[in-house]
């Protein structure tokens, strides 16, 4: 474990004993932050280290979150599974879960909407907004909503 993530797990476990911050979750995430309804992240190996590193993330899983092996998530970003319904701000919409691929990269500060699906090996771009699913591929998905460029 690199210098940088042993300080970082060091204060993960000292805002959780002490302050209780993201106590529910079931994995390490950094302390700047925050999962909504925890229970419903699934992580595949090696993604635990992105959670634990990468601060000042948003993960609402209430409609679920799936995350596949060795995904990179950046800081910054936001996982946004459920929206709220429209008259009731304090109800959210009943919906699929968003679902990452293996080996996938979300870079920084990249927003993530409900119901998407993003295939193996995809990568999107810092600061784009997904708002619709894109399937196995290199493609880079860049831009505000994203669209798909191939890299090569």
């Amino acid at each position: 474990m690199s210098k940088a993530a042993r300080r970082n797990y060091a204060i993960y476990w000292v805002f959780r004993l002490l302050f209780g911050l993201n106590k529910e979750c079931k994995f390490s995430i950094n302390f700047t932050s925050t999962a909504i309804k925890p229970e419903n992240i699934e992580l595949g190996e090696g993604v635990e280290k992105s959670f634990l590193l990468s601060g000042n993330c948003y993960y609402q899983a209430i409609n679920g979150i799936k995350i596949g092996a060795n995904t990179i998530i950046a800081p910054g970003v936001k996982l946004i599974s459920a929206n709220h319904e429209g008259h009731n701000l304090g109800g959210h919409l009943k919906g699929e879960p968003i679902i990452i691929g293996k080996n996938c990269w979300i870079g920084a500060n990249a927003v993530v909407l409900p119901g998407v699906v993003l295939g193996d090996n995809t990568i999107v771009a810092a600061g784009a907004v997904v708002t619709k699913s894109f399937p196995n591929g290199s493609d880079v998905l860049m831009g505000v909503p994203a669209v798909g460029k191939v890299a090569r």
